[in-house]
């Protein structure tokens, strides 16, 4: 008897340890409680009196950051600028949001605006790649939080977006159009440049789809110093990601960026210091020795061509020519390649091949229908590289982009080489620095 009493005593309490184990940890339930956190970000995100201010970098593995300004309601409107564009940059455009549980509390832009242009999958909206465009989000969840930051991540691409409560004297600088001041460079059409900042000099070159800079100069040992940079806009501003350092100065950015119409150069502001930026034709340090590697490289890799998706950028305008809308009965454009002593289907060891490659509807067969038989290049002395017409492949066209392309391609001063990266190659016209073409391997 005593035995069973124990036993029922310690079945007991271990019954009630049970019953205290499994009383609930909070006082409301889970949906409870994630309803009151989506309704604590929506106060949040519509209680910000002079807007967020927004830093989107994409997963396209370049780290591009793009820059906005949000004014979200609490009406589920939200209204935004973005530095895409000189247009985004000072044209209000609303659309809606929502926030919603996914796994996560998340924040969904659901109908098409200026964050959903980075993720366009067609490539001629945003300059990114056929059926992903910039590789971008438009649908995050929250990562954290405090009073004043944000920081959000993309559901599909992992891309990182932060929102920072603007002061009212920024959301005046945005809606007075301030987001487009940095644009201002892209008013130089060339494709070097030159930053002056009192005595000091820099050549610097900008890939505005990858955001880059990329700075060159003379330390004062003589030595020709590079150094590249992610850059994005504020209002006013343009901010390096990295900054630039010589000696003694340390460049983060550019500020009070104007254009001067009438002397064609952007006024700015580096460290309280006035600078200029005007645009050049030949750079401080030429790469004299780029042309020739260029031609070599594609013989010694397989005999190979360089490719180029867009053709050439001429005068500010990618795909200057055209050339992406060439058609050939069924078949489209798919790229454009320069083809050192081509292999099958031309066979040549005496000139070189130059035009489009063309791919039937299916996007799988890809031909050649025509193109140009280029001279075996001169490389001077220089650093320049001249190309002229031995004849053609086929019926080459008298007119329209493939000709206006392959004009372009035969100017009479050439062009330099710019190595970008083990496998690409920038070639710009060194008639006036304003044509140039982008080769990859």
């Amino acid at each position: 008897m005593k035995k069973v009493l124990i036993i029922a005593i310690i079945i007991s309490a271990w019954v009630s340890s049970c019953k205290k184990v499994d009383k609930p940890a909070f006082d409301k339930s889970a949906d409870e409680r994630l309803t009151e956190t989506l309704a604590a970000y929506q106060t949040q995100l519509s209680g910000a009196a002079n807007g967020w201010k927004g830093f989107l970098t994409t997963d396209s593995g370049r780290g591009t950051t793009y820059s906005f300004y949000f004014k979200f309601n609490d009406a589920n409107r939200v209204t935004m600028l973005s530095d895409f564009d000189s247009a985004s940059a000072v044209t209000p455009k609303e659309s809606s949001y929502r926030l919603k549980a996914l796994q996560q509390p998340s924040l969904l832009f659901d109908t098409y605006s200026y964050i959903h242009v980075l993720a366009d999958p067609d490539e001629t909206v945003n300059g990114g790649t056929r059926g992903a465009g910039l590789v971008s989000d438009f649908e995050f969840y929250f990562d954290s939080s405090s009073a004043d930051t944000i920081k959000l991540v993309g559901r599909i691409f992992a891309s990182k977006m932060m929102l920072v409560k603007a002061t009212q004297a920024e959301e005046t600088a945005y809606n007075g159009g301030g987001l487009a001041a940095g644009l201002n460079i892209n008013k130089i059409v060339t494709y070097f440049k030159r930053l002056t900042i009192g005595s000091d000099v820099y050549d610097v070159r900008i890939n505005t789809i990858t955001r880059q800079f990329v700075f060159g100069w003379f330390d004062a040992n003589g030595s020709y110093q590079t150094f590249t940079t992610g850059f994005y806009f504020a209002a006013g501003e343009i901010l390096f990601t990295n900054p630039v350092v010589n000696g003694s100065q340390l460049i983060t950015g550019f500020s009070n960026i104007t254009w001067s119409q009438a002397t064609q150069k952007i006024n700015l502001t580096v460290n309280n210091s006035s600078a200029t930026m005007t645009g050049i034709v030949v750079p401080l340090k030429v790469d004299v020795g780029a042309p020739r590697r260029w031609w070599q490289y594609a013989i010694d890799n397989g005999n190979n061509p360089w490719t180029s998706l867009n053709g050439f950028h001429v005068n500010g305008k990618e795909d200057a020519f055209g050339i992406k809308s060439l058609v050939s009965g069924d078949f489209r454009y798919a790229y454009l390649l320069y083809w050192p002593t081509p292999g099958p289907p031309i066979n040549s060891t005496t000139n070189d091949f130059f035009g489009p490659i063309f791919t039937d509807v299916t996007g799988n067969a890809q031909t050649i229908i025509y193109g140009s038989a280029a001279d075996i290049p001169t490389f001077t002395n220089d650093g320049r590289v001249l190309f002229s017409e031995l004849g053609t492949y086929g019926q080459y066209p008298t007119s329209g982009p493939a000709a206006l392309t392959a004009d372009q391609l035969y100017i009479p001063n050439g062009y330099y080489l710019v190595q970008t990266s083990a496998v690409t190659y920038d070639m710009v016209s060194a008639a006036d620095g304003k044509a140039w073409i982008s080769w990859e391997f």
